[in-house]
């Protein structure tokens, strides 16, 4: 038999182990190979594409695979319990194994029973596995203030991707901790953590300057000052959100256009965005991504504005802006008909062509029309 003929058993021949099955010794050795060269193989492709839970029960299987799958470490490089009970007990088992003395990433969002106590005890019990975390996610923990961002970012050093949406017990007190003990954070979302102010964005520009996405969706205390810094020092932003800002002026709007790298912004309820300010927004070329729901005083002008200087546009909304008509998505249809997929322009009454097939003349390559709901 050629070499193609060979299977994944230790380059015997599949005759080879099929006559050494045909006695009992010749039986072990076949399981030996199987269990020593095909198990590991296989388990290496397919622990890859499994979820935590099945893999940590595939361990139970045999002590060929326990070994197999303990012998390499990038399985186990993250823990997820987002949404679980118990999670803080959870987690801090999880971490005194030694497989995990590595991990990377650990996701809490929305997990229950997630307070500062519970993190105080993963620093003081095994605080020492989270020297290489680089993506914490405590998205919906609304038990943990600042004293619990102390604790954990003290124990991070490395990260860079810190997400705690919907807190609103986290003040300027606990981003001020995340700061001084995180100084490699690219990736940051606040969004609806209502209680933290200007300072914070002041503190996370003049920290932060490779900042690559930011969130502050529904942070009503944050001002044109907050923001003006942040884009004075972080131009290495690509993704902003801003939603539901309603007290932003255009002095701020204005000056993201010192973003040259700027993929995605979300200005939806930006009540105070006029013409100008988006103007200006269109020196961002690489912006693909444009959010503008609700921008009430928004017109043709300003969108046209867009249309002539974002020509990778590839979603756009425009959902409730009585300002805009046909005049718009002509002008769009001529810079960004190729690049398009996502429109939506519900709401704007003034767009009397706004049917599917009226806008697939104009934008050939549309497979989105609501973005807003």
């Amino acid at each position: 038999m050629t070499d193609e003929g060979r299977v994944a058993t230790g380059g015997f021949l599949e005759e080879d182990v099929e006559h050494l099955s045909n006695s009992g010794e010749g039986a072990m050795a076949a399981e030996t190979i199987w269990n020593k060269e095909t198990v590991p193989k296989v388990m290496k492709i397919v622990s890859t594409r499994l979820q935590q839970r099945d893999l940590i029960t595939l361990l139970l299987v045999n002590p060929s695979i326990h070994h197999t799958l303990l012998s390499h470490p990038s399985l186990w490089l993250v823990l997820d319990f987002h949404e679980m009970s118990n999670a803080g007990d959870r987690l801090v088992s999880a971490l005194s194994l030694p497989r995990y003395r590595n991990v990377k990433h650990i996701n809490l969002e929305f997990a229950q029973d997630i307070e500062d106590k519970q993190l105080e005890n993963v620093k003081s019990k095994c605080g020492d596995s989270l020297l290489d975390l680089e993506i914490l996610n405590l998205n919906g923990c609304q038990r943990i203030s600042d004293k619990g961002i102390e604790v954990v970012t003290d124990t991070c050093p490395k990260l860079k991707v810190f997400s705690i949406y919907w807190n609103v017990r986290v003040t300027d007190v606990g981003i001020t901790h995340l700061v001084k003990n995180c100084r490699f954070v690219v990736d940051l979302n606040l969004s609806g953590c209502k209680n933290i102010t200007d300072k914070s964005l002041h503190l996370v520009a003049d920290n932060y300057q490779e900042l690559e996405s930011l969130n502050i969706t529904r942070c009503i205390k944050m001002t044109d000052s907050g923001l003006q810094r942040i884009l004075l020092n972080c131009s290495s932003l690509q993704t902003l959100n801003l939603y539901a800002l309603s007290t932003l002026t255009d002095e701020a709007y204005k000056m993201i256009s010192r973003l040259p790298h700027l993929r995605f912004l979300d200005l939806c309820g930006a009540q105070n965005l006029t013409d100008d300010g988006l103007s200006c927004i269109a020196r961002c070329k690489n912006l693909v991504s444009l959010n503008l729901t609700w921008c009430v005083q928004v017109s043709d002008v300003g969108v046209i504005a867009i249309a002539q200087g974002c020509r990778s546009l590839e979603l756009l909304s425009l959902f409730g802006i009585l300002g805009v008509s046909d005049r718009c998505l002509e002008v769009l249809s001529s810079f960004c008909s190729n690049t398009l997929t996502t429109l939506d322009v519900n709401g704007c009454i003034n767009i009397k062509n706004r049917s599917r097939d009226q806008l697939l003349k104009l934008f050939p390559n549309l497979m989105c029309f609501k973005v807003h709901s």
